[in-house]
């Protein structure tokens, strides 16, 4: 039993399972958005945010900024990735506190073992996250119909 045990395994150990998430962080801050699985895509969304984070952290203080860059090379060793991660993605979320990735599903299924897939993207800058249905939002009113007056006795 797993009770407690947070967080999917996706079938591999746990070195296996951290070079998916580098290679996958790294083809999203080359190309901006991926098409992956959607049980992927969920599972990789916080280590990408995290390096995001750690970038902007860099990005604000420039005392950190060395350290902020040697802990992204720590998470994601691709040289041009981090370059990348430092120069272009975090100075476009300064102002953004979280919530710098979007999962979308697709509706087609993955060739071979019909998987559902999504595509994992960065939010641009100044973009919001659009629901397609605020949840908990009050019903709409109901319409107002006019009284019928009633004629007036003759007597």
């Amino acid at each position: 039993m797993r009770h407690r045990n947070a967080g999917r395994t996706l079938g591999r150990n746990a070195a296996h399972r951290r070079a998916l998430f580098r290679n996958l962080a790294r083809a999203l801050f080359e190309h901006g958005r991926i098409i992956t699985t959607v049980a992927k895509a969920k599972e990789v969304r916080p280590y990408i945010e995290r390096l995001i984070t750690i970038a902007k952290r860099g990005l604000a203080d420039p005392a950190k900024a060395l350290h902020a860059r040697r802990l992204c090379l720590e998470r994601l060793p691709d040289k041009d990735a981090v370059k990348k991660l430092f120069s272009e993605v975090a100075p476009r979320y300064t102002d953004r506190a979280g919530g710098y990735t979007r999962v979308i599903k697709r509706h087609e299924r993955r060739l071979g073992d019909a998987g559902e897939t999504a595509f994992l993207e960065l939010l641009k800058a100044g973009e919001k996250k659009v629901r397609l249905k605020e949840r908990g939002a009050p019903p709409a009113p109901a319409p107002v119909s006019e009284p019928e007056s009633t004629p007036a006795p003759t007597a």
